[in-house]
């Protein structure tokens, strides 16, 4: 009997442990969509940062103990404004205060074009902006506490051009390491990408 006390407070233990890791501390997210190829691919597993950006305090909305604020060029996972059940992932690309615009295909900040070597395009058409804003659009100024977020599969994202900012406090984390990679069209595991950081 006691034996079984030992296994049940070991697997107790076990079991808090992993959600307190869960809530505070890490948590994994699988890529459904291409919307941020070629950083990302369908079906890479990831490991998200929850505590960088500062620890949600529960039934708040508050964060304490911040280790960075959110920048230009993080890869974040956050609650998608028109459904909250709903994790994106995207990257940031404009912070508060900042004047965001597009000029045919081309991000600018504050008045600057923005390298972005990450990215790809896969239209070379130029939509216009007073149509459809994923080819240009602006200037807007991002709000306070608001993020302004965009894929790097920059013709293939729905994404802040068309719904909008990212509320800080809906924020999950900082993405920063794929530990798992999975082909569905090949069935078989993408051994290369496993252990890859993300930048």
């Amino acid at each position: 009997m006691n034996k079984v006390w030992e296994y049940a407070k070991a697997i107790g233990t076990a079991l808090i442990l992993a959600l307190v890791i869960r809530a505070y501390v890490v948590q994994a997210f699988k890529i459904p969509s291409g919307s941020m190829i070629p950083t990302l691919l369908i079906g890479d597993h990831i490991l998200v940062s929850k505590f960088i950006y500062g620890t949600k305090i529960p039934f708040s909305d508050k964060r304490v103990l911040p280790l960075a604020k959110p920048e230009r060029g993080d890869i974040v996972v956050f609650k998608y404004p028109e459904d909250p059940n709903k994790d994106f992932i995207k990257r940031v690309v404009g912070v508060e205060g900042d004047i965001i615009e597009e000029k045919n295909k081309v991000v600018y900040v504050n008045g600057k074009p923005l390298s972005e070597p990450y990215i790809q395009h896969t239209d070379a058409a130029v939509r216009v902006g007073s149509l459809e804003p994923r080819d240009n659009f602006g200037p807007i100024l991002v709000p306070k506490d608001k993020l302004f977020v965009m894929g790097d599969n920059r013709d293939q994202s729905y994404d802040s051009r068309y719904w909008g900012y990212v509320d800080m406090k809906e924020l999950r984390g900082k993405a920063f390491i794929i530990y798992w990679s999975w082909d569905s069209v090949k069935s078989f595991p993408r051994f290369g990408r496993m252990g890859k950081l993300i930048h």
